[in-house]
């Protein structure tokens, strides 16, 4: 770890924004500054509309307190109990939080978080997002809440799509103009997030309005996927509206109680998961934002000069499965509907079950599921960018937790990601006794990303080299798994 910088002079450390001036704390040695405005409160007239800039203030606010949160609900049981999500009220709530080692200090990189959730929970108060690591370690981050559910990504007919990640679009250009007023360099920014968080940043790299706003990215769990804007994009929209008795319009919506869309969204969206399904929103190709599928545009060559660092954990599905008693509540009956459903050929499911003996049915699913959703678009990916002028890397967190049997599974990683394995949140995952050394080598690893865009192990080549960071010393290894990888169609059709 870097030295801890040394104490900034002032008690209550004071900044000048665009907007007006604002006053945070000191932490420990590290200037924290919470609940900043990048944009003006969602509501009224701005309800389900574009984010416009927050009206500037006089004399100097006050950024000592976490600001508030989008719209949400908690996770449903029993992820509550994994999973805190704090919820603070109030309409303000696209805002920021800023960690510094010093605003006196210049160019130092900037790290930008963009929180997951499945674009329904989560936000920049999660306790594990405690950015002081990294502003002792000589980086300023910056985390980030958008809006969220149907406010953030309904689809209507009268209002423009994808408003969460045009929040992180203003976010960033935020972070561009006010940066290096806390210590950043502008120039070096970083745009980082997990799951949700990590599929936003993969159309934020799509969307040409975002070029020059970040230098580098991480995408943690999450892989380039959006939906085109059709029916199947608006169900999710249209079943809130019809629960509520109104028309499936922004106009018709923004009279509806904020705390009434919320029930009828929650009653909408329960019972599935990012692996199982069911009604949820997404990212859509609306032809403005994002004028074409992620994917599709990264294999063709979109943002080749930014630096990526992608991954996933070798486990993702156990959060949903094992908690819910999927592991072994699934037969092999519905294994086969599955199989069916998401067109898994034959061969390679016979591969996996080869290299899984005793796995149960769910198990097994669930490995399938892991790879389809995650690790063979992102592999996809990194082949493409064979010869791009950015630099690609790649790891895979395999640590298995003990708590609950859930194994090195979705979500896991962040803690030791963020140097917060003390936090309740991260014991509730991790346990109590998670290896420390481990978080120190992850942490560095993003530390050095960001200042250099060279993690620590080689970039991606004909050799496919991937750190694992799991039981013992982080270690790469070439081409993990890839007999199984190759039995993917999507992937050998890249090949």
């Amino acid at each position: 770890m870097a030295a801890v910088p040394p104490p900034i002079s002032k008690t209550s450390p004071q900044v000048g924004t665009v907007h007006g001036a604002v006053r945070g704390t000191l932490e420990q040695g590290v200037a924290v500054f919470r609940g900043i405005p990048y944009a003006a409160a969602p509501v009224g007239a701005r309800r389900f509309r574009a984010p416009e800039p927050p009206e500037p203030w006089e004399g100097v606010r006050e950024a000592v307190a976490f600001g508030p949160t989008a719209p949400k609900r908690p996770y449903s049981p029993p992820l509550d109990r994994l999973l805190p999500d704090p919820d603070v009220p109030g309409d303000d709530c696209l805002n920021l939080n800023v960690w510094t080692p010093s605003p006196d200090r210049t160019g130092l990189p900037v790290l930008v978080w963009i929180h997951g959730g499945s674009l329904l929970h989560g936000s920049s108060a999660v306790p594990l997002y405690d950015g002081a690591a990294f502003a002792r370690d000589g980086v300023v981050l910056v985390s980030v809440n958008y809006r969220l559910g149907i406010e953030g990504f309904g689809v209507f007919p009268d209002a423009p799509a994808n408003r969460g990640l045009l929040d992180q679009l203003a976010a960033l250009a935020w972070v561009r103009d006010n940066i290096a007023a806390f210590g950043g360099d502008p120039d070096l920014v970083t745009v980082c997030g997990e799951s949700a968080g990590a599929i936003s940043i993969a159309a934020l790299l799509a969307a040409p309005r975002a070029k020059g706003l970040f230098r580098r990215a991480v995408l943690q769990s999450g892989a380039p996927t959006a939906l085109p804007l059709d029916a199947v994009a608006r169900r999710t929209t249209e079943l809130i509206a019809k629960r509520l008795g109104v028309a499936a319009t922004a106009g018709a919506l923004a009279a509806v109680d904020p705390a009434g869309l919320l029930a009828a969204q929650t009653e909408v969206t329960s019972g599935g998961s990012p692996l199982t399904g069911g009604n949820s929103f997404q990212i859509v190709v609306d032809g403005d934002l994002l004028p074409r599928d992620p994917l599709e545009a990264l294999l063709d060559g979109a943002a080749d000069d930014v630096d990526l660092l992608m991954g996933a954990n070798s486990e993702e599905y156990r959060l949903w499965f094992v908690p819910s008693g999927l592991t072994e509540r699934l037969s092999r009956i519905k294994l086969r509907l599955a199989l069916l459903k998401f067109k898994v050929p034959g061969a390679t499911a016979r591969t996996y079950r080869a290299n899984r003996p005793g796995a149960t049915p769910g198990e097994l699913l669930g490995a399938l599921a892991t790879d389809l959703l995650l690790r063979v678009p992102l592999n996809r990916v990194a082949d493409a960018r064979a010869g791009a002028s950015g630099s690609t890397h790649l790891y895979e967190f395999g640590w298995p937790s003990p708590v609950l049997r859930l194994g090195a599974c979705h979500g896991l990683e962040i803690a030791f990601v963020f140097d917060t394995l003390d936090r309740p949140d991260a014991v509730a995952l991790a346990g109590e006794d998670a290896p420390q050394e481990l978080a120190d080598a992850m942490h560095a690893a993003w530390v050095r990303f960001a200042a250099s865009g060279d993690p620590g192990w080689p970039a991606w080549d004909t050799s496919r080299p991937v750190m694992g960071f799991g039981p013992g010393a982080p270690a790469v290894v070439s081409a993990p798994r890839d007999e199984e990888l190759h039995g993917w169609a999507p992937y050998r059709s890249n090949s």
